[in-house]
């Protein structure tokens, strides 16, 4: 659809920002049949949802005249679930109205109350806000609505999921009943549905289609990883991408932190953004992103929603996201507005099922394979080396002149080497990653990465008293001693000269451990972080050798490496039936 001509302040505020054509989402609210309704609009993230009500907004606001009047009570009230959103949404709506003379406020928590309270005195024409801040300044009547023409909940399931539905039904409530109300949502639970029966009058309905595979702009990958692998492949996966900026999503804050810690110690320039952080931090963090000085955002799902950075171009889910629409809702920070990206899911062995599960219910079709090697990473890095910009830049007489000294005194060969080691030294180092083998890939999943299958042995034999400990996963885990071994080591903070047989079994894996560091190995593993696995001693006891100080024997056949079946538990002996 051409760009609308009924308003020509936005006409040319969508010119100068290169609109050419409007999405579907924004030519649907231009309608004739959806002007002056109530509307119902299903659409997902990052489909210009923002400049779509925007644009719906104008006749209630502008009417005929090309300007607002002056500001008092406001015209307009817009609701999101975040703080970032609410932000994202004053920031779209300042350009698309800037010739219009509107002035907007954001109320959201984490600012000064007292300053919003004073901008809403100066008065404003459009207020956007988070539903607690926005009801604390009606209860306290500092936010006069009286005078509302048209009211926006932006990501109504969204606002629901965050337990926002008494906050948001209070502002329905309290909004004049001759309001005109805009109800955005990416999907159309019931609860919804409910709310629009009782809140809006003969709304129209306006459904997105969705594409067959999600967001058509964006590539997803399934990444295949062994336990405790997880700050590994996110360092290879980001140092080969090298995307100007890219975000990790992560469960728990915790997670938040321990990640942020660990690639800033690799050399990243990374930032946080988690539900801990005041707004000023987090407004410090985007604007890190924004203008470059940081390239990657390690955060939890509430406090990315509504992110938009026109750079982002890989997203990564260190942790498995808890449903589809979250999957979406993340995956959709990249691919905006016509830009490719690339949506990485890391999949442990103990995952796969429910990384299968998501992937089906989201109809996304994701290439399967595995994390890059360090050789991949360096192989990148020289090809990009080799096609910096800098070897065909002119060169200044300056310049020139110092080249010509350094040739004097070294040879060629020893100026590049020079100039490798440098370049290389400001980039963060590769990992040595494992792959596991997880069988064959999902039907109707694309192949991608290494094709391995290499086993390892299956016994790693030592001398000398052990405890033996058992871990909860098995020969149907797909467990191996190339990623045990390496696990192990990790979690109990040991080396491999301290482990000594390990037996796979079907649903369990028993182990050796050197006596003297048993306890101490204990110890670290059960604080340690990371991984779904449990390990606790062999014979369930509370310490080496049982509660009454005596090691029991370990029991059970075990089956070395893969092959063949196994029992977790030695076969008994049937009872004899009693003779008749």
């Amino acid at each position: 659809m051409p760009l609308p001509t009924t308003s020509a302040p936005l006409a040319a505020a969508l010119a100068s920002r290169g609109y050419t054509d409007l999405t579907e989402v924004q030519s649907a609210v231009l309608k004739p049949e959806a002007a002056g309704r109530d509307l119902l609009v299903s659409a997902q993230t990052g489909s210009g949802k923002t400049v779509a009500y925007g644009l719906a907004l104008a006749p209630d606001l502008l009417g005929d005249a090309e300007t607002l009047p002056e500001a008092g009570e406001p015209m307009a009230l817009i609701v999101a679930p975040t703080r970032e959103l609410a932000i994202q949404v004053t920031n779209e709506l300042t350009w698309l109205y800037a010739n219009t003379g509107a002035k907007l406020a954001t109320l959201v928590g984490g600012m000064d109350p007292r300053a919003e309270r004073r901008l809403l005195g100066q008065g404003v024409h459009i207020v956007v806000g988070t539903p607690g801040r926005l009801r604390d300044h009606l209860t306290r009547g500092a936010l006069q609505i009286g005078n509302l023409k048209a009211l926006v909940i932006d990501e109504a399931d969204e606002m629901l999921n965050l337990g926002f539905r008494e906050d948001l039904e209070f502002l329905l409530e309290a909004t004049p009943a001759s309001r005109r109300t805009l109800l955005f949502s990416a999907t159309l639970p019931k609860t919804i549905i409910q709310m629009t029966k009782r809140y809006q009058q003969g709304a129209l309905r306006i459904e997105v289609a969705r594409g067959q595979a999600g967001h058509a702009d964006i590539e997803y990958r399934a990444i295949r990883i062994a336990p405790n692998e997880v700050e590994h492949a996110v360092t290879n996966i980001l140092r080969q991408a090298e995307a100007p900026s890219a975000i990790v999503f992560c469960n728990t804050r915790e997670t938040v932190r321990h990640l942020s810690s660990a690639l800033i110690e690799r050399g990243f320039a990374a930032v946080t953004l988690s539900g801990e952080l005041g707004q000023a931090e987090r407004n410090q963090a985007i604007q890190a992103l924004r203008d470059g000085r940081a390239r990657v955002c390690v955060a939890t799902d509430v406090a990315a929603r509504g992110l938009d950075l026109p750079s982002l171009g890989l997203v990564i889910h260190a942790d498995l996201p808890s449903d589809a629409e979250t999957l979406q809702h993340r995956s959709g920070r990249t691919g905006r507005a016509g830009r490719k990206g690339v949506s990485v899911l890391l999949v442990p062995i103990s995952r796969r099922r429910k990384a299968e599960a998501l992937l089906v219910q989201a109809r996304i079709n994701a290439t399967w394979g595995a994390a890059p090697s360090a050789e991949e990473i360096r192989a990148a890095d020289e090809a990009r080396l080799l096609a910096d910009p800098i070897f065909t830049e002119e060169a200044s007489e300056e310049d020139t002149a110092t080249a010509a000294r350094l040739i004097a005194a070294h040879s060629p060969e020893v100026l590049a080497a020079a100039l490798v080691r440098k370049w290389r030294a400001s980039l963060p180092s590769p990992e040595d990653v494992f792959e596991p083998n997880f069988g064959p890939d999902p039907k109707g999943a694309k192949p991608g990465g290494r094709d391995r299958d290499e086993r390892g042995p299956a016994k790693h034999e030592r001398s000398g008293p052990s405890v033996w400990f058992r871990m909860d996963v098995g020969r149907r885990n797909n467990a191996d001693p190339k990623w045990l071994l390496p696990l192990l080591c990790r979690r109990g903070k040991i080396t491999r000269q301290e482990i000594g047989a390990i037996k796979i079994f079907d649903r369990e894996t028993k182990f050796e451990i050197t006596e003297s560091v048993a306890k101490r190995f204990a110890d670290a593993a059960a604080h340690s972080e990371g991984d779904d696995i449990t390990i606790s001693y062999a014979d369930g006891s509370a310490g080496p050798g049982g509660q009454d100080g005596e090691r029991r024997p370990f029991k059970g056949k075990p089956v070395h490496g893969s092959g063949g079946p196994s029992r977790d538990k030695p076969r008994r002996p049937r009872p004899k039936k009693p003779r008749a």
